[in-house]
């Protein structure tokens, strides 16, 4: 791999961009920074594509009857058990209808031992007993169904999890059919990514899949890949789920945008850390130890791998030493050429 230093305007602008601290008296020595030899080393091929996390155990509850909402117990980020009371709605119409719809059938079971007693006596007709089985059946069905309406006052958890968001607030209308509060699973958690037609044999020939969160340098490994095995007319993409573990997962909901790489085989490449590398603008440059000192060079730097380190193009060699803390190896230089 070719090497080559930075210009000295460069190299003055990187150091600018970092000025040393100014102390009342002179610091205690610090310890220098962590260095790393790079080396040629086998990292996992994968094609990477863009996703979002989705919940494979989601809920949104909604209620079946109308009346003004009179108490919540469930706020955004609480965990809840499965069959724990989220809300409480006035119902006091479903209330009395399902009072009526008892009455209704007393009255009923009444009427029918009456006719049957006559029936027995002979007076009346088969089909005046058989209307009074049919009335009791009736009353019997209307009085489980206004009590059933009454019982969805108290609006459970249907399943044990976090609460993502509440849509209604203390005091509102509550109507049929109308979210009143969505839980998800935490442990259920699964990335779901757009793979292009052209790109689709890879992805299906991919042995495993890796998780990355861009703004935390974070990785997971996928649990299982599932492609459904159908194309979007349109946009000519299948979808493709990655399971993410159980474990691991503390800190992740349903929306988050991620990254996900599915492996497709294996080369020998020279990487650095993410952490070594010092940025500004479309400029790349790691301190390289040469003789003890650091010197800041430019390189050209690739794809990031599976574990997150940067693969390089050109400016470093293996065996070359580099510093992984850029940003304090630039102030200890500075101090050292101002005394």
């Amino acid at each position: 791999m070719s090497t080559f230093v930075l210009s000295a305007t460069l190299f003055a602008a990187l150091l600018a961009v970092s000025p040393a601290p100014t102390f009342a008296q002179s610091p205690p020595a610090s310890p220098s920074p962590a260095t790393r030899t790079l080396a040629v080393r086998t990292v996992q091929l994968t094609l990477p594509a863009e996703a979002v996390l989705e919940a494979t155990r989601q809920a949104t509850v909604a209620t079946q009857v109308s009346g003004r909402i009179v108490d919540v117990q469930a706020e955004a980020g609480q965990r809840v058990k499965a069959g724990q009371l989220l809300m409480t709605i006035d119902a006091r119409e479903a209330t009395e209808n399902a009072a009526a719809a008892r009455a209704q059938l007393v009255q009923a079971e009444a009427s029918y031992l009456r006719t049957q007693n006559l029936f027995k006596q002979k007076f009346v007709s088969q089909a005046a007993l058989d209307k009074a089985d049919a009335d009791l059946k009736s009353a019997r069905a209307q009085a489980g169904a206004a009590g059933a309406g009454a019982s969805h006052a108290a609006v459970t958890a249907p399943i044990a999890g976090i609460v993502a968001a509440r849509h209604a607030e203390l005091g509102e209308l509550a109507a049929p059919g109308r979210a009143l509060v969505t839980v998800f699973d935490p442990k259920g958690l699964r990335a779901i990514a757009s793979i292009p037609q052209f790109k689709l044999k890879d992805a299906q020939q991919a042995t495993a899949a890796k998780i990355e969160f861009p703004e935390s340098r974070r990785w997971l490994d996928g649990a299982r890949i599932e492609i459904l095995p159908t194309v979007d007319a349109k946009s000519h993409t299948a979808t493709a789920r990655v399971y993410l573990p159980d474990s691991g997962v503390e800190g992740l909901v349903p929306g988050m945008a991620v990254r996900v790489h599915f492996v497709v085989g294996t080369a020998q490449k020279l990487t650095v850390p993410a952490n070594a590398i010092l940025r500004r603008g479309e400029i790349s440059a790691v301190y390289v130890i040469v003789a003890d000192k650091p010197r800041l060079r430019q390189v050209r730097l690739g794809e990031p791998v599976t574990d997150g380190e940067i693969e390089v193009l050109s400016g470093l060699a293996a065996g070359e030493t580099v510093s992984l803390d850029p940003v304090k190896t630039g102030i200890e230089m500075k101090q050292s050429a101002a005394k």
